[in-house]
């Protein structure tokens, strides 16, 4: 549905480093819900404006449906008008003058769709978001959430074939926010567009999207499904970048066919988790503080056991976070509620070698915890 080849970005001529996108690529399916992550100033708000015409990038393509819409080597240039999309910005762009049926008639009236099949549209899309029984009212009277499903309605309402949205959930309180991740990843799927999200938020992004490009410094650094970025990144950066990661710098000792023996910190450990491009070059153990087992230390220690003395125990309801000391080294881990462990208490960490994941790249700060 969606084709992006090697476009490129510069906003600052005078530099012919300062890219704002470069060679970035990659295609989205037919009904996908696919997600550019990354933090500030990583070019995923640039892709995604240069995909809907608000930017003319410096060379590349782009394929809509199999149409070119951009082309720096044929001279193609498609206007925003005449793009099949719709967007949704970061800011609801509500207009206040009109009710909320005028608003989600406003796309239609520029189409030239008017009258009785305007009528059933609007309609339908304000049906699809549950402000049916809104239509008439004046639209700056709605709250915040309701103003977000009243750009969504706008959207959706012209049919497009492709679905844009700039981070259209920051404006919102973190409940609100919640719940709005759930509606519109059951919208998309009732109405079967395509639909192409930009957040700096990972847990959106884990929530929403069947796969996630993530993006830095203008680049793609990996590309893959929600549970596999999460589970078994292959750079330091994405392993750091979604969700909470612990990373260890290691030395490589042993190659086994399903697994790494490498030297850290915490001591030798058996890894089950590996980069795909190969054991070459600066490597980091990743275990997420969530997949490390708090056991008493007693008995002759396992496979990937070590022990350390709880030094900090921070209490948040459902989670408890500890910060275990192993040596000269503090380690995350965390737990449940159901079981709490005071500071001060000398434990067992057991990593398990399927948790324990090796990435490309080295742990960038070596004086912080781990």
């Amino acid at each position: 549905m969606l084709k992006v080849d090697r476009l490129l970005k510069r906003y600052d001529r005078g530099n012919a480093q300062a890219f704002a996108v470069q060679q970035v690529s990659f295609e989205v399916q037919p009904g996908e819900f696919f997600t550019l992550l990354g933090p500030s100033g990583c070019g995923k708000t640039t892709t995604l404006r240069s995909v809907v015409g608000l930017e003319t990038p410096d060379e590349g393509e782009i394929l809509i449906a199999s149409e070119p819409v951009f082309s720096s080597t044929r001279g193609i240039a498609v206007p925003v008008s005449r793009r099949d999309i719709a967007m949704v910005f970061q800011s609801y762009a509500i207009w206040p003058h009109m009710t909320v049926g005028q608003n989600v008639a406003f796309p239609l009236e520029a189409l030239g769709v008017r009258g009785e099949p305007a009528r059933q549209r609007v309609e339908r899309a304000l049906e699809m978001v549950g402000l049916a029984a809104y239509r008439d009212r004046p639209a700056p009277i709605l709250s915040g959430g309701q103003q977000q499903r009243v750009a969504l309605a706008r959207a959706i309402v012209k049919e497009s074939r492709v679905l844009l949205l700039d981070e259209p959930l920051s404006n919102l309180d973190a409940k609100l926010r919640e719940q709005m991740r759930v509606e519109l990843r059951d919208l998309q799927r009732r109405i079967g567009t395509t639909a192409i999200y930009v957040t700096h938020d990972q847990e959106e992004a884990m929530s929403l999207s069947d796969r996630v490009a993530v993006m830095s410094e203008g680049r793609i650094v990996e590309l893959a499904p929600p549970r596999a970025l999460y589970l078994r990144p292959q750079t330091a950066f994405t392993a750091r970048f979604v969700g909470q990661a612990d990373l260890i710098n290691c030395t490589l000792l042993a190659r086994e066919s399903h697994a790494a023996i490498v030297d850290t910190a915490l001591g030798r450990l058996r890894c089950e988790g590996l980069p795909e491009g190969g054991l070459g070059g600066a490597l980091s153990l990743l275990v997420r503080p969530e997949h490390i087992d708090l056991l008493p230390a007693a008995g002759e220690r396992g496979v990937n056991q070590v022990d350390g003395v709880i030094e900090r125990q921070v209490f948040s309801g459902r989670i408890v976070e500890y910060f275990v000391r192993v040596g000269e080294r503090v380690v995350r881990v965390q737990g449940t509620s159901r079981a709490i462990h005071d500071a001060g208490v000398v434990v067992r960490l057991m990593l398990a070698p399927e948790h324990c994941v090796l990435v490309q790249g080295a742990r960038s700060q070596p004086g912080a915890p781990l």
